[in-house]
């Protein structure tokens, strides 16, 4: 595949995830978060079906173990804070934060895996951390009810990169699409009890077409689409250089939520997502090659 076709489809993965940002806030504030996380793996794993009648390696209990952790930490727990996030804070102050996801990888492989932090790194994490910080000292997006969000959205961050640093253990044995659609079947039985409690309460002939089109839109983004431009995108372009396109994510969310949701940009806003994306180039921009001097 050519490098530039690579890079449209890593493009767009990120606009993707940044749009579903925005594109949540619009759902929870016609649908209560259970039931919208309900719907979304319902899709899901009705999309994803032919995943599990294809042959697949026998799995050992822990490597069963560490996809629970997976589908605990990755999918019902991420959606859960995730949503609940953008209901007290903006879709712009979301996707600052959760751009932030390539240094709590790396926290997380340290942590977990015992993974070397590069120089580099170091400075990508104290540049996201110091974006967060200025974010929610500039109290720009409602006070306390916004400080609460962008704390889940912060949680919902540190789930996923919990899914990431679990997902190299797993990859040696099953395929990523297998990982996430098990990822998604178990996050649809730990959804279930509390979404069918709120479900039966819900008056559902409050949703119009329109919205019924983007619940299904937000859950195939998010669960197949982003996943397969994602991984289509990386196999022909070096893991750091795919990293520099995680800065489109904010972008996205912001451009959805000033267009979109009407929402207002801060300098709060400007300094965080300038922190952020700094540490993002940082981390992810190309070295150059060394040269090796002939003797």
């Amino acid at each position: 595949m050519h490098p530039t076709k690579s890079y449209v489809y890593l493009a767009l993965a990120m606009m993707l995830v940044g749009a579903n940002i925005g594109f949540g806030k619009a759902i929870i504030a016609v649908m209560p978060v259970l039931v919208f996380g309900l719907l979304r793996f319902v899709i899901a794993v009705i999309v994803m079906a032919p995943q599990f009648f294809k042959a697949a390696p026998r799995l050992a209990r822990h490597e069963w173990l560490t996809l629970f952790g997976q589908a605990f930490f990755g999918t019902f727990l991420f959606t859960l804070c995730m949503l609940y996030g953008v209901q007290h804070t903006t879709a712009t102050a979301a996707g600052v934060i959760t751009s932030t996801l390539p240094a709590a990888v790396a926290i997380l492989s340290r942590l977990i895996l015992k993974e070397k932090l590069q120089p580099r790194t170091l400075a990508s994490i104290l540049l996201a951390i110091t974006g967060i910080a200025v974010l929610n000292l500039s109290k720009t997006d409602g006070g306390d009810s916004s400080l609460v969000g962008n704390l889940f959205v912060l949680a919902a961050v540190l789930c996923e990169a919990t899914y990431v640093v679990l997902s190299k253990r797993l990859t040696q044995t099953l395929s990523p699409m297998r990982i996430t659609a098990y990822s998604h079947l178990f996050g649809l039985l730990l959804m279930l009890p509390f979404g069918l409690t709120a479900a039966l309460s819900y008056d559902f002939s409050q949703v119009t077409a329109g919205m019924w089109l983007l619940i299904v839109w937000y859950a195939l983004a998010a669960s197949v689409i982003v996943f397969w431009l994602w991984l289509t995108g990386t196999k022909h372009v070096q893991a750091n250089v795919a990293g520099i396109f995680t800065a489109l994510m904010p972008l996205a969310a912001a451009f959805i939520g000033v267009v979109f949701l009407h929402e207002n940009l801060s300098w709060g806003h400007f300094a965080a997502l300038a922190l952020v994306l700094t540490g993002i180039a940082v981390a992810s921009w190309p070295q150059p090659m060394k040269t090796v001097q002939e003797v």
